[in-house]
C-alpha cells in the first residue's frame, strides 16, 4: 500500500496533480478510549509516517502511538487557538483528512467544531470499562451523547469501532453485548450506523491490517481502514437556491467607468451555483442587482458551485460588506426569506448555565447579530432520550431553544443545509464559543 501523510515523500507535482475528494473523518469518545493510539496505529501501519518521525516515538523497541499525536495535544495545552489538529495521509484508492477531536467532556465544543465539517466519525468504544459480561450493559454517557451530536451534526456515516478487546477474556463474547448495545441505543435514538468494528489500537488488529485469526471476536468484515476507503465523501448543496457570505471585499478598479461595480465580493459559495446574468440580493440591505462576472480561485471566468470559493462581481454598485450574503432574487430565492424568529437545538459549550433571557453574539457565514435567548423549550436526557421541560441548560446539555434576532437572517433548517443552517452563539462578554446552534 503506498500511503503518505503531512509529512509525505512524494513530489510536489504528484500532490498537486492529485484531485480526488479527501474524506474528513474525526474521532471521539471518553478519554483514555484509545483514540490517540488508533490514530497512530492508522499512520504507522498504513506507512504514513516518515523513518526520521518514527523513531523519534520508539520507546525501549517499542513504537508508543499515541506519542504521534502528542505534539498537537500539546499545542492545545498551551493556548494556542485551534481548536482541532488536522492530520492527512492517503492510500492507493483515496485521501483522507483526520479530526483529533479531544475526549475530556469539557471539550465537547472541540469535537462539535470538528463534527460540524466531517464526511464521517469513528466513535471508540473501550470494552475495557464496560460490564461486557452482561448482556444488558449500559455504554458510557460520553459514547451516547457523542453519537448523538453526530446524528444532530448530520454526519453522513459513523462507525462504532470497538477498542482493547484484546483486554478481555472474553473477547467474542465482549463484542456480541458491546454491539448489540450499540445497535440498541442506535435504533432507540435514530442513529443510522454504517458498521460495527472490533479493533485492537495497540495490537493493530482490524485497524489496517485483519486479525492473525481471521475469526477474532467472530468477526469477517472488512478492517477500520477498508470500511473508510469506500465512505461516500459529502455532496455539496447544489439544487438548493445560490447563498453567498461575502467574505472579503476587494477593490480591483480606481476607474471612472461605472458601467459595472469596481469591487470583487470573495466567499465560498454555501448551496446552490452562480453565473453572469443571475440576479441576487444583497442580505441585509435588500438591495438588488445582477452578477456581471464570476472568478474562480484562479481569476478565470467560471460558474461556480457551492463548496468552492468565488469572486462575484455585480453589474452596478451596491453596499456590500463583509458578513452580509448575496442570495439568489428569482423564483428559486424565495425559499430563503429572512426572519428574526429562529426555533432550533443548541449543544451547550460554556460553563455559565444557559437561561432565558440572555444576549449573545450569533455568528450566521462571517455576519454578527445579537441574539436574545427569548425561551428554552426541551432538554434532552442523554440516558432516556426523553424531551424534560428545562428552565435552563447546563454546560454540555442538548436542548431546544427559541431565539429573538436583533436583524433578520437568511436560514434554512440544518437538515436542509449545514451551511445555512448553522449558527454559533458567543458570550457577548468573554468572547467564548458558547453554544452550536442547529436550526429546526
Amino acid at each position: 500500500m503506498n500511503t503518505t501523510s503531512s509529512v509525505r515523500a512524494e513530489p510536489v507535482e504528484a500532490l498537486a496533480q492529485d484531485t480526488r475528494p479527501a474524506l474528513k473523518f474525526i474521532t471521539c469518545g471518553s478519554v483514555d478510549d484509545g483514540k490517540s493510539t488508533l490514530i497512530g496505529r492508522l499512520l504507522v501501519d498504513s506507512k504514513a509516517v516518515l523513518q526520521d518521525h518514527l523513531a523519534g516515538v520508539q520507546r525501549q523497541g517499542e513504537t508508543d502511538l499515541a506519542l504521534l499525536t502528542d505534539g498537537l495535544s500539546a499545542e492545545r495545552e498551551q493556548g494556542i487557538t485551534i481548536d482541532v489538529a488536522y492530520r492527512y495521509f492517503n492510500t492507493e484508492t483515496r485521501k483522507f483528512i483526520i479530526g483529533d477531536a479531544p475526549g475530556h467532556e469539557q471539550y465537547t465544543r472541540n469535537m462539535v467544531t470538528a463534527a460540524s465539517a466531517a464526511d464521517a466519525a469513528v466513535v471508540l468504544v473501550d470494552a475495557t470499562k464496560l460490564d461486557w459480561q452482561d448482556a444488558g450493559l449500559k455504554l458510557l454517557v460520553q459514547t451516547r451523547r457523542h453519537s448523538l451530536l453526530l446524528k444532530l451534526l448530520r454526519v453522513p456515516s459513523i462507525v462504532f469501532a470497538v477498542n482493547k478487546l484484546d483486554a478481555v477474556a472474553d473477547s467474542a463474547l465482549a463484542f456480541a453485548h458491546i454491539s448489540a448495545a450499540l445497535a440498541a441505543f442506535a435504533a432507540e435514538a435514530g442513529i443510522t450506523v454504517t458498521a460495527t468494528v472490533p479493533v485492537s489500537a495497540l495490537k493493530g488488529w482490524n485497524v489496517v491490517d485483519a486479525a492473525a485469526d481471521a475469526a477474532w471476536c467472530g468477526y469477517s468484515g472488512p478492517t477500520l481502514l477498508d470500511i473508510l476507503e469506500h465512505l461516500p465523501v459529502t455532496a455539496a448543496d447544489t439544487a438548493l437556491p445560490f447563498a453567498f457570505p461575502v467574505q472579503w471585499v476587494e477593490k480591483f478598479s480606481s476607474s471612472s467607468d461605472t458601467s459595472q461595480g469596481r469591487r470583487v465580493f470573495w466567499g465560498r459559495v454555501a448551496t446552490g451555483s452562480v453565473q453572469p446574468g443571475q440576479p441576487v440580493k444583497v442580505m441585509p440591505s435588500g438591495q438588488t442587482a445582477t452578477v456581471a462576472q464570476v472568478l474562480d480561485h484562479a481569476r478565470n471566468p467560471k460558474v461556480v458551485q457551492a463548496g468552492h470559493s468565488a469572486g462575484i462581481v455585480l453589474d452596478r454598485e451596491v453596499d456590500v460588506s463583509r458578513g452580509d450574503w448575496l442570495l439568489a432574487a428569482d423564483g428559486e430565492g424565495a425559499a430563503l426569506e429572512a426572519s428574526r424568529e429562529i426555533r432550533a437545538t443548541v449543544a451547550w459549550m460554556d460553563d455559565e448555565t444557559l437561561v432565558a433571557g440572555r444576549v449573545y453574539w450569533a455568528l450566521h457565514g462571517h455576519r454578527w447579530v445579537k441574539a436574545k435567548v427569548k425561551r428554552i423549550v426541551h432538554k434532552l436526557d442523554i440516558n432516556t432520550l426523553a424531551e424534560e421541560d428545562a428552565t435552563q441548560l447546563e454546560p454540555n446539555a442538548i436542548g431546544h431553544i427559541e431565539l429573538a434576532l436583533q436583524e433578520p437572517l437568511a436560514t434554512l433548517p440544518y437538515a436542509q443545509s449545514r451551511a445555512l443552517g448553522s449558527l454559533v452563539l458567543v458570550d457577548t462578554a468573554s468572547h467564548k464559543t458558547s453554544g452550536a446552534v442547529l436550526v429546526n
